[in-house]
């Protein structure tokens, strides 16, 4: 059977672990399939204390490998990280964006009122328009209307001249 777990090394009373993946009944500091990691528990100042190829350990959980129940702690903890660090960047990237956003939304602001005010612009000139052309349509309805009583006049009249 096929497990993840702690390989120690580092001097004494100076532990640190390599992070493998191993048979089972191989020795603790024994053979093994492949190093995923590393994990310094007394790391100090910039020292990183874990490193660990999750993409490996996905891998290798997925073809069944039992993880020790302190490297399933570790796993657990470096996934913790690993997603307060994405969402620290999401964080910045948008406070990065927000400025760009808002100088977007000011500009769009300007233009909703540019857009407000040049409609009730053309609105007006729509109207004097719309005046002038009922003005002119007005001549031309009402010769329409004096042809049509002028022809109803002549059939009449044709009606009246053949009796």
């Amino acid at each position: 059977m096929v497990g993840i777990r702690l390989s120690r090394h580092g001097a004494k009373k100076r532990p640190f672990y390599h992070i493998v993946v191993t048979d089972r009944r191989n020795k603790r500091n024994g053979r093994f399939i492949e190093r995923l990691g590393f994990y310094n528990p007394i790391a100090t100042g910039g020292e990183q204390p874990l490193k660990l190829a999750l993409d490996r350990v996905d891998y290798w959980l997925g073809q069944g490998a039992q993880p020790s129940e302190r490297v399933r702690q570790l796993i657990r903890r470096r996934r913790m990280e690993g997603d307060l660090a994405a969402k620290a960047a999401e964080e910045a990237a948008a406070a990065k964006e927000a400025p760009e956003e808002e100088a977007a939304a000011e500009e769009t602001a300007a233009e909703e009122v540019a857009a407000e005010t040049a409609p009730a612009e053309e609105f007006e000139a729509d109207e004097a328009s719309a005046e002038e052309a009922v003005a002119e349509e007005a001549p031309a309805e009402e010769s329409a209307v004096e042809e049509g009583a002028e022809a109803d006049a002549e059939p009449a009249a044709e009606t009246g001249e053949a009796e």
